[in-house]
């Protein structure tokens, strides 16, 4: 018969311990799991890797124009991603009529202040892109139809932008879109 009372019993185990209490197991299980790491890390490295942008696209993701010889009142045309990018030097005149429209009036509400940096308010850069259907509005350059504000104007549907490339007038829902910017001296880098 068989002994119940458990006095004499004795557990058996396949494990050895060591005098610190780690277990052989422990000890391959952290090992295995650190080898998968870094296998899993070598295998994910080269494919979030190759998803970064080449130096071509980087290099057309900027554009730097040098605006020391637009005079005043004068417009020019360059190009930011593939996309027409207008820059003008507005006239004094240009600027009280921007500045005397209550932008509470407006469509798509911004002051002349909002679309432009402190310091260069007289220099507005706009994408040359018409926001109702992505055509190029005319205006940037002398002799051009500037609409009926005197800023830009879009023939393809008659969107009519004001001095400031606010829309006044048309089926545009936005303004002109003011890309992000900044001065470097007199060299303006857009992206």
């Amino acid at each position: 018969m068989a002994d119940t009372s458990g006095a004499g019993t004795v557990e058996a185990t396949s494990e050895v311990a060591g005098e610190d209490g780690v277990r052989r197991r422990d000890w391959i299980h952290i090992a295995a799991l650190g080898t998968a790491g870094v296998g899993g890390a070598a295998v994910i490295f080269p494919l979030v890797s190759q998803m970064a942008p080449t130096a071509d696209v980087l290099a057309a993701s900027t554009t730097e124009v040098d605006v020391s010889q637009v005079q005043v009142g004068q417009s020019i045309k360059s190009v930011f991603r593939d996309q027409p990018l207008f820059i003008k030097r507005l006239t004094p005149e240009e600027i009280a009529a921007a500045n005397d429209v209550d932008a509470g009036s407006l469509r798509d509400p911004e002051t002349l202040a909002d679309r432009t940096l402190e310091g260069h308010e007289d220099i507005l850069v706009t994408m040359g892109v018409c926001t109702h259907l992505g055509c190029v509005p005319l205006g940037a350059a002398e002799g051009e139809n500037k609409g009926e504000f005197g800023g830009y104007y879009c023939p393809c549907h008659g969107s009519h932008y004001d001095t400031a490339g606010r829309i006044r007038k048309g089926p545009a829902p936005t303004n002109l879109t003011v890309p992000d910017y900044a001065f470097n001296g007199d060299v303006i880098r857009v992206g």
